[in-house]
């Protein structure tokens, strides 16, 4: 049985789709990832298969259960790691846990053995008696990891799991994520913007933008789709030279295709890079185009987003970071 079955999902606000007829189904035992930039639809997404939003159309079931007939059971069997911090500052590391294991019914009798061995997994033994305002960033995460795992959920969500983190916290909490998977077999869910994070973490990634999934499928499946190597170039000549160039292009023995970018900036899928660079730069010089900056790549998830929208999803990180900081600051300034 799937853990997670969506069919034709949607979620509309005053008219707008922020989901728009999402299909998906996730396996027992894997990591499966949203990928996508900000307002793609991937929190709206968690927050109708957590319950916490009705779907306008379409249904899901968690664990086997309806998200919207059966919320209850499906709260029983989830863990959830929200995108904002929604841990409480003021409480001891201990008390957090504490307070959410009698939520979730667990057995005093064995809350506290539990409580050691999360606080052991995510590395906060030494901080569990401190105050939660007095923790940094990455450790905050970790916590609430530790948190979402108290009652032992079935499957794990995982909202921007390390947004706003610094690359060594980051790394810390894919390590923990990696280690839920392969110690006990728990079925996660994750969502994120990085590039990194769903090739390292994920068995299989789902692509989403503008509330649709474009592409399915493992990392090295969707790179593999765009086949061959990708060679990206910029030009700085007259419109009418650089029209003749580019009409020219696609004849280059090699070349799959050619995908104009904007402002002058290609992207071409080739065979082989090493061959047909020199074939461009002849072409240039015949068609008296200057070549001002040139590079070639393997195809990354990066690439599939590009050659799927026209845009690159690394375009979209600074603006996150960005707002992560802010809303960060503005939270701690309370």
């Amino acid at each position: 049985m799937a853990a997670i079955v969506a069919e034709k999902l949607t979620k509309v606000f005053n008219g707008f789709k922020a989901v728009n007829e999402v299909s998906f189904e996730v396996k027992e035992g894997e990591i499966f990832g949203f990928l996508g930039p900000n307002g793609a639809g991937k929190t709206t997404t968690i927050n109708m298969l957590i319950t916490l939003m009705k779907p306008t159309s379409g249904h899901a079931l968690v664990a086997g259960y309806d998200v919207v007939k059966e919320p209850e059971k499906v709260r029983g069997k989830i863990g959830v790691v929200f995108q904002d911090q929604s841990i409480d500052r003021e409480l001891t590391g201990w008390e957090n846990l504490w307070l959410h294991g009698l939520v979730y019914g667990v057995p005093r009798s064995t809350l506290r053995q539990r409580i050691r061995q999360l606080l052991k997994l995510v590395e906060l033994e030494g901080f569990a008696n401190t105050p939660v305002k007095k923790y940094s960033g990455g450790m905050i995460r970790r916590l609430e990891i530790a948190r979402a795992l108290i009652h032992r959920p079935e499957i794990l969500f995982l909202d921007e799991p390390t947004l706003g983190l610094d690359p060594q916290s980051r790394a810390k909490v894919w390590d923990y994520i990696l280690d839920l998977r392969k110690e006990h077999g728990m079925t996660i869910f994750l969502t994120t913007h990085y590039i990194e994070e769903a090739e390292r973490l994920c068995d299989r990634v789902a692509i989403i933008d503008h509330g649709k999934i474009i592409a399915l499928g493992s990392p090295e499946e969707l790179k593999q789709s765009i086949g061959g190597e990708l060679i990206y170039l910029k030009v700085s000549e007259n419109p009418s030279l650089y029209s003749a160039f580019l009409e020219k292009l696609s004849d280059i023995q090699g070349v799959l295709s050619v995908k104009t970018l904007g402002n002058r900036q290609l992207s071409l899928r080739v065979k082989s890079a090493s061959t047909t660079i020199p074939a461009i730069f002849d072409l240039a010089q015949a068609a008296g185009v200057k070549i001002s900056e040139i590079k070639y790549t393997k195809p990354s998830l990066n690439d599939v987003f590009l050659q799927l929208t026209g845009r690159a999803l690394r375009d979209e990180e600074a603006s996150w970071r960005d707002h992560a900081r802010l809303r960060t600051q503005a939270r701690w300034r309370r």
